[in-house]
């Protein structure tokens, strides 16, 4: 999930109240998670923080025999956090972007992923030529959000609104206040697979890349880096793929493909 991040001193200042770092030293790694991002990091019916890159995180501390700690925090939060050193990384289906690159530290990425537009199924809408002049939901800073931004005058969408995850944006796509939701395909395939009521109408390619984001040249980030190389030649990071998604991930995207540490331009 690209979302805009000016990493300016002002956000800091809020982070304390909203990050929740209790006995965050407690543990060898802090990780920065925006939970509730289904399927990456969310909370299960017992309240356990679970999901993909949960999984990944949680694998990766046991290969280096380090505890690892999840700091729930604000998707925009993330990065003021992880460049401060309160947390040691952070994920959130993030996505790499030359950007970002300028001021924070990638990982390989593990998972390609697209925009997405997704409606409920009462509404008719087919795809994103239906959606002039309708309320489009996009969730605050995403690549959704950018997209919808730049787009609007072609497809002539209406009101673009704006939520901090995909839980209350689909609250209100079911109430009807929004037509539309636009944020990242693989988790609207994930929470609509079991919900007749809405449908996925519409990819939106974007070639975003997923990764664990560190504080710019953090030694850390190489020693992940190895081990998330390893985890793919054993296809740890592919069987994940079908456990969340329930389907093989493809041999030529970044979840099978070992790749090198992106470097900024």
């Amino acid at each position: 999930m690209t979302r805009v991040s000016n990493f300016n001193v002002s956000l800091l200042s809020g982070l304390m109240a909203v990050i929740g770092v209790t006995g965050a030293q407690a543990a060898d790694l802090t990780v920065g998670a925006n939970i509730g991002n289904v399927p990456w990091e969310f909370e299960d019916a017992s309240g356990k923080v679970t999901g993909f890159e949960v999984d990944l995180v949680n694998e990766i501390a046991k290969r280096l025999g380090k505890s690892v700690e999840f700091v729930n925090t604000p998707f925009n939060g993330l990065f003021p956090a992880v460049q401060s050193g309160r947390i040691n990384m952070a994920v959130s289906s993030i996505t790499i972007t030359d950007k970002r690159l300028e001021s924070v530290t990638f990982a390989q990425p593990y998972y390609d992923s697209d925009q997405s537009l997704t409606v409920t199924a009462a509404s008719g809408i087919t795809g994103l030529k239906d959606m002039g002049d309708k309320v489009v939901g996009v969730d605050t800073g995403s690549t959704g959000d950018m997209w919808a931004d730049a787009n609007k005058g072609e497809y002539k969408l209406g009101e673009i609104r704006r939520f901090e995850g995909l839980q209350p944006a689909m609250l209100d796509l079911v109430a009807g206040r929004v037509d539309g939701y636009i944020s990242d395909i693989p988790a609207l395939l994930y929470y609509v697979k079991d919900k007749p009521e809405l449908k996925v109408v519409e990819r939106i390619p974007t070639g975003e890349k997923y990764s664990i984001m560190f504080n710019k040249d953090d030694p850390l980030a190489t020693e992940v880096n190895a081990v998330i190389t390893t985890l793919k030649g054993e296809g740890f990071i592919a069987k994940l793929h079908e456990t969340w998604f329930g389907a093989k991930a493809e041999d030529t995207t970044s979840t099978v493909t070992v790749l090198d540490m992106p470097k900024g331009k």
